[in-house]
């Protein structure tokens, strides 16, 4: 199956001196077989957790657990719209952009008639189960979701419970919540009202979910949600916090190469191109850093930064804030099998990076190909396609190497949005060495920390890139979620 181009204004094309390329594409989240996204906001000790529900199936069959440190009440969850979800992706998605070399006869105006123009942004408590050592700690309705709270003393108490109560768990799951039993970890489980259910040409289509929690530990768990695979996942988790990049503690961390050339064809398929250079990168018990930027700014912007609405949203409302200028958003995409979970994924705070901006150089080289230690988060996956003039040259002295916008002003479309609900065939993989102009890259690993001589002389690409962005410049979990258990589809 091949998926639709994403296409998107970047930039009015008058200019060459500030340019900062014509977003083209980015790969759509169908991109992934069971690809699972979560939003999570962390200040302080609170972390706000969202999650979309991509189930395909009868609403009456839907069942999530999800391990929460804490006994959850109604004012701690909420239902979120689903357009939050694709706004994220779309920013922090790899994405396809390019320069067309310039008239090398043109001649600059002075600069006091040079116009600059930059781009604009685009309750029931203490029920107890009589010998499972089961206890409903708290029972609520939000949305189409009704759902209870538990903690339980034994793991086969609880799943005996479960499955008495008719909710669809898959079998084998005892031994999965047993470590989290043991450590005294409630569990929010979730089931759908149908008649409350908005169903989109006969399929039902689930409201994502927000829930708060203060808990010291940042961790995600994720091991329950083996249980539902089919084989290879994507998990893909953005995170949001003040000034701040994560990564993970307890696998290895690498980040995506970026800023490589590649040719014309790959706009034909972007999505092929980037699967198969993931799956160069993606070793197993790898994360992989996707992006880390200044939530509230973008270069190029595929869609409009988040901005204050979107941020409270996300869980601004609780963990304070609401300002999108403040906000670094991560992305961290993890692929794995059965054997390649074997711990849930933790998060720890990392040093800020920079990598994939900048213009080409007057030979069309591009530096920042991988991530470098800096003292703010300007961090893309950017892969360019290089326009060389074609046109006449009729002039002495020709100044070559000049990069900017399409000579003809481009067309201005407007991005068609991810379909994250959408299921999807695998895309067929593209040979790496017959579309890159650089060749194959090696795995980007972790840059070491930032030295003092880092921040003494900033680069010349920074002062372009503040020119060029848009908005202001950088300026014991043993779960939360994840665990969409029951997810049972009737054949």
């Amino acid at each position: 199956m091949r998926f639709p181009l994403l296409f998107a204004l970047a930039l009015a094309p008058t200019q060459a001196l500030a340019f900062c390329g014509f977003y083209v594409a980015g790969p759509d989240t169908q991109l992934y077989n069971d690809a699972t996204m979560v939003v999570l906001m962390r200040d302080g000790t609170k972390t706000v957790l969202s999650m979309q529900n991509n189930y395909q199936g009868p609403p009456e069959a839907f069942a999530m657990v999800v391990p929460v440190p804490q006994v959850l009440q109604k004012e701690n969850v909420r239902t979120l719209p689903r357009d939050v979800f694709a706004h994220v992706d779309r920013l922090a998605a790899p994405r396809l952009v390019e320069y067309w070399e310039q008239d090398p006869c043109w001649i600059p105006p002075p600069m006091d008639r040079f116009d600059l123009v930059l781009p604009s942004a685009v309750v029931m408590e203490g029920n107890a189960a009589p010998g499972l050592g089961v206890t409903v700690e708290a029972r609520f309705e939000v949305g189409e979701y009704e759902v209870v709270v538990l903690s339980a003393k034994d793991s086969g108490g609880l799943d005996t419970w479960l499955k008495q109560e008719k909710y669809h768990i898959p079998e084998g799951a005892e031994p999965v919540l047993r470590p989290y039993v043991e450590a005294g970890t409630k569990f929010f489980v979730a089931k759908v009202n149908p008649e409350k259910v908005q169903f989109v040409d006969g399929r039902a289509v689930l409201s994502p979910l927000r829930m708060h929690y203060d808990d010291e530990k940042f961790q995600l768990p994720v091991r329950l949600g083996l249980l539902n695979s089919q084989g290879q996942q994507d998990l893909i988790v953005h995170i949001l916090a003040k000034n701040q990049r994560y990564e993970v503690a307890n696998y290895e961390n690498t980040f995506i190469p970026t800023n490589l050339r590649v040719r014309d064809d790959v706009r034909k398929d972007f999505g092929s191109f980037y699967e198969s250079l993931f799956t160069e990168v993606a070793r197993p018990g790898t994360v992989v850093t996707e992006y880390a930027w200044d939530a509230g700014s973008c270069d190029p912007c595929p869609t409009p930064p988040l901005e204050e609405s979107d941020i409270l949203t996300l869980g601004g409302d609780v963990a304070g804030g609401g300002n999108a200028y403040g906000y670094t958003l991560t992305r961290l995409h993890y692929r794995y099998g059965a054997d390649g979970l074997k711990e849930d994924l933790v998060f720890k705070a990392a040093e800020p990076v920079i990598g994939g901006r900048g213009m080409p150089d007057p030979s069309g080289e591009l530096s920042e190909r991988g991530a470098a230690p800096s003292g703010s988060n300007q961090f893309q996956g950017r892969y360019v396609i290089l326009h060389r003039w074609e046109g006449e040259v009729a002039c002495k002295d020709p100044n070559r190497g000049r990069w900017g916008g399409p000579p003809s002003g481009g067309e201005q479309t407007t991005a068609a949005p991810s379909k994250l609900s959408a299921p999807s065939a695998k895309t067929a993989p593209m040979a790496l060495a017959s579309v890159l102009v650089d060749g194959i890259p090696g795995v980007t690993p972790a840059p070491p920390p930032p030295t003092a001589e880092d921040g003494v002389e900033e680069k010349a690409v920074e002062k372009a890139e503040r020119r060029c962005q848009t908005g202001p410049g950088p300026g014991s979990l043993l779960g939360v979620l994840l665990a969409m258990v029951g997810l049972r589809r009737r054949r």
